[in-house]
């Protein structure tokens, strides 16, 4: 039987004790319904985890003893960025939702041109507080003991600027000529870039291309942003990763 994964922001240490508040204890014992005695799987996103269970659990809190470590790694031997167009609501969520899941080592979030999503330093911090949830509540889902990077959001350009080296760019493109498996393989680093919902500007993509990014074509359909993040992950890990 599966345990529940339960990701803890703090040092981890066998024969220790954590006490849980908040969301974090409500879920486990209100939406869980996760009893004294029960045992969990506690990660704290520096890799590993730990096997643990309920010691107590009273009134908003729940303490749980931690007991052995395991060097267990899920992680993809592709090193992938993904540079994602900033969509509107629960598109986003599921751009990083599947994209932790389909191991993806960072994730940037772009403000581009034709970008509906506007955010001042204020918004911007809490979309980046709440996209950091969701990665962790994907990695608790699937196995991943390491968190995604995700970092604030920026100008594309910006991005373009100080991206640093990968083995292989790639952008989809409608226009494109060449599929994955077509361009040369990859060392190891990977980037993709995925526009918007009205995807990116033709400027946009000329300043990708100046920048060491490969257009490719994902099929003869036009795809929706989040769609399109996930075909490219998927391609990508086919090729050059663990899938």
């Amino acid at each position: 039987m599966r345990l529940t994964r339960v990701f803890i922001d703090a040092p981890l240490e066998t024969g220790t004790r954590v006490t849980l508040e908040g969301n974090a204890a409500s879920h486990i014992t209100r939406v869980l319904r996760l009893r004294v005695g029960a045992a969990l799987t506690l990660f704290n996103g520096r890799g590993g985890e730990y096997s643990a269970g309920i010691d107590k659990a009273h009134g908003g809190s729940v303490t749980v003893a931690i007991g052995v470590a395991h060097a267990i790694e899920r992680e993809s031997p592709l090193e992938l960025t993904l540079a994602q167009g900033v969509s509107r609501g629960e598109r986003m969520d599921l751009v990083v939702q599947k994209a932790t899941e389909l191991g993806v080592t960072r994730l940037v979030p772009l403000l581009t041109e034709r970008s509906v999503v506007q955010l001042d330093a204020q918004h911007a911090q809490r979309k980046l507080n709440h996209w950091r949830a969701v990665a962790v509540g994907a990695c608790e889902q699937c196995g991943r003991n390491r968190l995604p990077e995700i970092s604030a959001p920026v100008p594309l350009r910006e991005h373009l600027r100080t991206d640093g080296a990968a083995d292989l760019r790639v952008m989809f493109a409608p226009e494109a000529q060449r599929r994955i498996g077509e361009v040369a393989r990859a060392a190891g680093k990977v980037s993709v870039l995925v526009g918007p919902e009205g995807g990116l500007s033709d400027e946009e993509q000329q300043a990708a291309m100046a920048a060491g990014f490969t257009a490719v074509l994902a099929g003869p359909r036009v795809l929706r942003t989040e769609t399109a993040a996930i075909v490219a992950l998927t391609l990508l890990q086919r090729e050059f990763g663990d899938l």
